[in-house]
């Protein structure tokens, strides 16, 4: 008699993890730690201390104030927290995310529009240190690149402004090319950047469904659609960013060679926005293990894509490396030689709490305990491959993207600011929203709207 064969336990779920006590905990944790950031933040400047953020841990001044975005803000919040969630759950597909980035697109000017159209958007982008101070001055494309790395350190006749200077050269090729297509200045670049950010709550949910989670694609999307971050996708360029990375992840998940190819060249692009995406590797390689279909294949299409991408900015004249490695003396030339990291490196998580939003702590908490249940009831014999396919997207992509996180914080190249700069990475560690038991979603998403409404009208953030 041939023995049973033997059943593989079922995931654990959002429904199986008790707990409502141990989110409020790790609610109150977040809450003190805010609390501290703030408190201390205040004393630091009253004392001196070079923190350069006036309402530290944001990169932001105090300007309690209200807009005419004010009531269009809360009415999108409504739609999304009523029928936009029951229609989370029930629309088809493609609709649903239609419908999604077009709610993300309208919550993020919106609050935007808090600020009014001028300080909002169309001079969100004109500042001194933006890349926009720097395209009239590109008229030639090629020799700028070959030239890039030459002008990132300050103090001499032709530096960089700030936020070229410590960029790869893709990041000032954007407003380039918008500019050479007829979409130059303040306000045009400002909605380009909106209209990208807002991709996220698109790609996302589009490379959770092709990694087999279609109902945490649902339950996620309302969360990134309400991101409190929004508050910083309008406008800067980490909006652009953030889309990219979120687009070139999509395309890694979705089957075919092509796909990853596309994802590739995206991410190659992407390394070449921020020096910080070499990071955006390790969601990379987790989607590239949760792909259903020729995981080898992929590798090998996504590889060449970053590859060629790099080597078309070789052949131009930018090497990453060396424009690395400048940037890092820029950096220390600047306020980073001010701002002390016994500070930023623990405050820099409270602001990524709110950039994120309160239900980030309770979602990663939930998350590692789902990954505790699933990997435990494996046993010790599983495969790699297969104790990944376990765990499953929404335990391993907030892993992959609380690894970057931790790695840049620690790095001392983020002090401060990184409620916008960790923005590519924060719409990741959202991913775990899945798990919170669906009958308190509804109050998560309100908090995490309320989050963004009072940041946006009691502070005034800067780019």
């Amino acid at each position: 008699m041939r023995p049973a064969a033997a059943v593989r336990p079922a995931p654990v779920t959002a429904r199986d993890i008790p707990g409502n006590r141990g989110d409020l905990l790790v609610l109150a944790v977040e809450g003190v730690l805010l609390v501290a950031a703030v408190a201390v933040g205040l004393a630091l400047n009253r004392r001196g201390v070079g923190l350069h953020a006036d309402a530290a841990p944001l990169y932001a001044t105090w300007r309690p104030h209200l807009g005419w975005g004010t009531p269009l803000a809360v009415l999108v919040a409504v739609v999304v927290l009523g029928p936009g969630l029951r229609w989370a759950r029930t629309a088809r597909w493609g609709p649903l995310l239609a419908a999604g980035w077009l709610a993300a697109v309208a919550w993020t000017l919106s609050l935007a529009l808090i600020d009014g159209w001028s300080a909002g958007l169309a001079r969100r982008l004109t500042a001194q240190a933006e890349y926009l101070h720097e395209v009239p001055g590109v008229a030639d494309i090629p020799r700028m690149l070959a030239g890039f790395t030459d002008r990132i350190l300050d103090f001499q006749p032709d530096s960089w402004s700030t936020h070229t200077a410590g960029h790869p050269p893709g990041a000032l090729l954007v407003f380039v090319w918008l500019d050479r297509v007829g979409l130059g200045g303040g306000a045009a670049a400002a909605l380009c950047c909106v209209l990208v950010g807002a991709t996220a709550a698109v790609s996302v949910p589009v490379t959770l469904r092709a990694l087999g989670a279609p109902e945490a694609a649902r339950a996620v999307l309302p969360f990134l659609v309400l991101l409190p971050g929004a508050v910083w996708l309008g406008a800067s360029g980490d909006a652009v960013f953030t889309g990219v990375v979120a687009a070139g992840l999509a395309l890694l998940a979705v089957r075919g060679p092509l796909a990853a190819l596309a994802g590739g060249l995206l991410l190659g692009f992407a390394l070449h926005l921020s020096y910080g995406f070499v990071l955006v590797g390790a969601l990379a390689l987790v989607v590239l293990a949760l792909r259903r279909d020729r995981r080898r294949a992929a590798l090998l299409a996504a590889t060449a894509g970053v590859a060629g991408v790099t080597a078309l900015f070789v052949l131009a004249g930018f090497r990453w490396w060396e424009g690395y490695d400048r940037v890092v003396e820029r950096y220390y030339q600047g306020w980073a030689t001010d701002r002390p990291y016994a500070y930023w490196v623990w405050a820099n998580l409270a602001a990524l709490l709110l950039s994120a939003g309160p239900a980030l702590g309770p979602a990663l908490r939930r998350a590692t305990l789902a990954a505790r249940a699933n990997a435990g009831s494996l046993g010790d014999g599983g495969k790699p491959v297969k104790r990944a396919t376990a765990l499953g997207p929404t335990v391993l992509l907030p892993a992959a993207a609380a690894l970057a996180v931790a790695a840049a914080d620690l790095s001392g190249m983020s002090k401060a600011e990184v409620e916008r700069i960790w923005l590519p990475f924060a719409v990741w560690l959202l991913v775990a929203a899945a798990h919170l038991p669906p009958p308190t979603r509804r109050w998560w998403l309100a908090a995490q709207a309320l989050t963004a409404l009072a940041v946006n009208h009691l502070l005034l953030t800067v780019s």
